[in-house]
């Protein structure tokens, strides 16, 4: 059991994620040169001469930036997880719980909802709409509330005939209490789960989005953004584009890992 609970890509995706952590907080220290600074007689240049990732088309560190937009790159995602996942949790625990014409109602919605193709949903809105990466963050939550509903009522249903809710009816406890107090921590689990599943999602329809210039504006260090920008810089420096596609794969590999592992604790 110890073995498989600190298996080695559980350990590795745990540090990344904490390193990831660290610089989202801290990423404005550890740069060594303003990121949004740079000279065109260093424009586009390969790593040396004091850029250890080599520079933009604008002279800009990429270093710098790469660390900097660590927090523009996260903290959207982070955003569109919690948010759906407290809406889906209520909504789901709402639906599994009650049953009768709530959960009809709602899982008709959730239903319907779950089948727009979200990718082509969030650049329509985004794209007609306007407002950038708030207008990205807002529709990307309103599309996986649905997602989060389905699978917390899920797991709502297969917990309602159990004893101990059933005791907890027959003490005469209201229906709000026992699903707050009785039924909440026994899902909890996979709503954690579920949440770093959804930080994933985000993460990498946000990258989407602002490689396509949807989502954070023109010149920020959002990674996406970055990818976007320097992509016809591969020939003088790769690590321009390079570095940034590596930092979304590498983040959500790591939070993949760990929302697997809970998941498979969760449903054990």
């Amino acid at each position: 059991m110890n073995a498989r609970r600190w298996s080695p890509s559980v350990v590795a995706a745990s540090l990344l994620v904490a390193v990831f952590a660290v610089v989202m907080a801290a990423g404005d220290l550890l740069a060594p040169m303003d990121p949004g600074h740079g000279e065109l007689a260093d424009s586009a240049r390969p790593p040396g001469g004091g850029h250890l990732l080599g520079t933009d088309e604008l002279g800009r560190d990429i270093l710098s930036r790469v660390l900097v937009g660590t927090r523009d790159a996260i903290a959207g995602p982070v955003a569109v997880a919690v948010a759906a996942t407290l809406v889906g949790t209520a909504l789901g625990l709402l639906a599994g719980f009650r049953g009768g014409w709530i959960d009809a109602v709602v899982m008709r919605c959730a239903d319907f909802a779950y089948s727009l193709p979200v990718g082509l949903i969030a650049i329509v809105v985004v794209g007609v709409l306007g407002g950038g990466y708030p207008v990205a963050v807002a529709t990307l939550t309103a599309l996986a509330i649905p997602v989060d509903t389905r699978v917390v009522r899920g797991v709502v249903l297969t917990q309602r005939g159990l004893p101990y809710l059933e005791a907890a009816q027959v003490l005469g406890l209201r229906k709000s209490r026992i699903a707050v107090l009785h039924l909440l921590p026994n899902v909890l689990p996979t709503v954690v789960a579920n949440c770093l599943l959804t930080f994933v999602y985000a993460l990498v329809s946000l990258s989407g989005l602002s490689f396509l210039g949807l989502g954070s504006p023109a010149g920020s260090p959002d990674w996406g953004r970055m990818l976007s920008e320097n992509r016809t810089l591969l020939d003088v420096n790769p690590w321009a584009s390079v570095t940034p596609a590596l930092l979304i794969v590498l983040v959500a590999v790591s939070v993949t890992v760990l929302g697997d592992r809970l998941l498979d604790r969760a449903t054990a």
